[in-house]
């Protein structure tokens, strides 16, 4: 009982007295689609006889992103239709909200790359989508508050500028801190850079540090033989292969394997494996015609 009792006056304290109520259900309504429907297509996938089916209409497979966008859209209009003072039906239009964002995110990838990767490599990109989100949206449910929002006053009202500082200082800061979490980013750092919009210091080393090797950063200004690329490559594969080895692995105990190979990776593979034989060729036919 006492456990419940803490855990009721924490919720109470926490979340309902600091308005997170709507964010709260939108952060367990997101998890908890998404979860389920990792489930259900590792079951459509497994082919489990007992279970349900890919949705077709004809030959046309409807993927599930086409409900999260409805589904958003509805939770959306809700939110803004609410009056205010109803915070129930604010928190159910969150959680409409928090559904349609699991099964758009879960598609990130279809999105992107505008053809069905689900299970493929490039499909992966779903999984970091969902991450991002759920770990920033925890950090907000936490208590964290943005680079350049200092939270809300008395009112009830959206406090930008803290009076202690001067405003010219302050926007100082502030163009520094997004500044060097774009650098961050573009150094190829998604996490640093999205983590350091909330905690500062995570920019600032981010910034300073090499960037990977495949980053817009270091296609831009590393030399392929330069010392800072032969760094960043050298940290890619001693520090960031084992880590992502282990990313990898906890996504796919989660969302499952994503080893499906696409008509046109074959086809790469292919065209690379004919390359390099005629490559051997060539340089057998040169040798060849060097011996006396």
């Amino acid at each position: 009982m006492g456990g419940a009792n803490d855990m009721g006056h924490l919720f109470a304290t926490r979340i309902l007295e600091t308005g997170r109520l709507p964010l709260f259900a939108f952060f367990v309504a997101f998890i908890v689609t998404f979860v389920l429907t990792r489930v259900n297509v590792r079951l459509i996938r497994a082919n489990v006889q007992w279970w349900f089916k890919n949705l077709q209409a004809g030959d046309l497979h409807i993927h599930h992103v086409v409900f999260g966008v409805v589904l958003m859209l509805v939770g959306g209009v809700a939110s803004f239709a609410t009056p205010n003072g109803y915070h129930v039906l604010y928190a159910l239009a969150a959680t409409v909200f928090g559904i349609g964002s699991a099964l758009v995110l879960d598609e990130f990838a279809l999105i992107l790359h505008l053809r069905d990767v689900y299970w493929a490599e490039e499909g992966r990109a779903s999984v970091d989508a969902v991450f991002v989100a759920i770990a920033l949206t925890g950090l907000l449910l936490l208590g964290a508050r943005p680079v350049g929002f200092t939270g809300v006053d008395d009112r009830g009202e959206a406090s930008v500028l803290n009076p202690l500082i001067p405003a010219s200082i302050y926007l100082l800061s502030l163009v520094i801190n997004l500044t060097l979490a774009v650098v961050t980013l573009l150094k190829g750092k998604i996490w640093t850079g999205l983590i350091g919009l909330f905690v500062p210091l995570f920019v600032y080393v981010g910034a300073l540090r090499v960037a990977r090797p495949g980053s817009p950063w270091a296609r831009w200004l590393y030399q392929p033989e330069s010392r800072k690329y032969r760094r960043a490559r050298h940290r890619e594969d001693r520090i960031r292969h084992p880590l992502i080895q282990g990313k990898i692995w906890v996504q796919e105990f989660i969302a499952g394997r994503h080893d499906l190979i696409l008509a046109e990776q074959r086809q790469r593979s292919r065209v690379w494996t004919r390359r390099r034989d005629d490559t051997r060729d060539d340089q057998k036919e040169i040798s060849d015609a060097s011996r006396p």
